[in-house]
């Protein structure tokens, strides 16, 4: 029993990080319906970033807001150079933007930072030995990681829910052409969800990398784990993303652990297990609206 707690409290810690990149993608899919599949590797050339700032000595606290402040401006950028010129084209004209996303930044890391894995520190303050209660060993690292994501909730909620920033970019998301006609600038609200996506994805990567060693392809099977968190919750629900990032994380961490063919090398399967088992069962996922058209 006490094995099964610790492989819950990590695949929970996991999921968290699974949820807030599959948060991004959530987030970018709601209002333009298009799948970035370039989110991961956005998110580690802003955790390289990050990284050089710290590196040049600059403090933790301060290292990590002006890394998200930059993360919402490239999300920006992105959106308004390359993704709003296509995004009346043809889908697959959309995906091939998004995978060349992918190739530019996971390139340009390699280029600048090369290729050796480089060590990511945890935020100051937070202890590395972990605390034991009873048999239990709770890592506060962790415990930093669930607070991370709580109050990033939290900030959303108000965000979409309280306040008229938030109010639009729901409308404009919602009803782009109403919205127009009640002076809602579509396009800028559109922008502004492709940085908060960034910078949602860009604190993803910085929680995982203190966990896995920072290289240009780290990112990589996170975003695996969080296409299948966001295919389990489903794709036009923010709560359900995080769930199914929770759920997936402790999936993973269970099923690695107890099914032995699958151990820590194949545990990606579960993860492509998943994200089939959705689309043929329940293709809106969990807490999905399914979209029914009159012929």
């Amino acid at each position: 029993m006490t094995e099964f707690i610790q492989l819950v409290l990590a695949g929970t810690a996991n999921g968290c990080i699974y949820g807030l990149l599959a948060l991004a993608l959530v987030l970018i899919y709601r209002s333009t319906h298009i799948i970035n599949f370039g989110q991961g590797e956005m998110a580690m050339f802003s955790t390289y970033i990050c990284w050089s700032f710290l590196n040049a000595g600059m403090g933790y606290w301060l290292a990590v807001p002006l890394t998200l402040i930059l993360a919402f401006a490239a999300g920006i950028a992105v959106q308004r150079i390359l993704i709003r010129p296509v995004q009346n084209a043809p889908e697959l004209t959309i995906v091939i933007v998004t995978l060349g996303l992918y190739l530019f930044f996971n390139s340009l890391a390699l280029w600048i930072y090369s290729g050796v894995p480089k060590p990511f520190p945890l935020p100051t303050g937070i202890r590395q030995a972990s605390w034991q209660v009873g048999d239990i060993f709770i890592i506060p690292y962790h415990l930093f990681i669930f607070a991370v994501l709580i109050t990033l909730m939290a900030v959303l909620y108000v965000l979409f829910q309280r306040t008229k920033l938030g109010l639009g970019l729901r409308a404009a998301a919602a009803q782009p052409a109403s919205s127009r006609l009640v002076g809602i600038n579509v396009n800028w609200m559109l922008a502004l969800g492709w940085g908060i996506a960034a910078a949602a994805g860009a604190l993803a990567g910085m929680l995982s990398a203190p966990v896995v060693q920072l290289e240009p392809n780290f990112m990589a099977t996170i975003l695996i784990f969080s296409f299948a968190s966001a295919t389990l919750g489903g794709f036009d629900s923010p709560p359900g993303a995080v769930v199914g990032g929770i759920a997936i994380g402790n999936i993973v961490a269970l099923g690695g652990r107890y099914i032995e063919f699958i151990g820590t090398q194949l545990d990606i399967v579960l993860a492509l297990v998943v994200i089939v088992a959705v689309l043929l069962i329940r293709p809106a996922g969990l807490f999905g609206r399914q979209v029914v058209q009159r012929v």
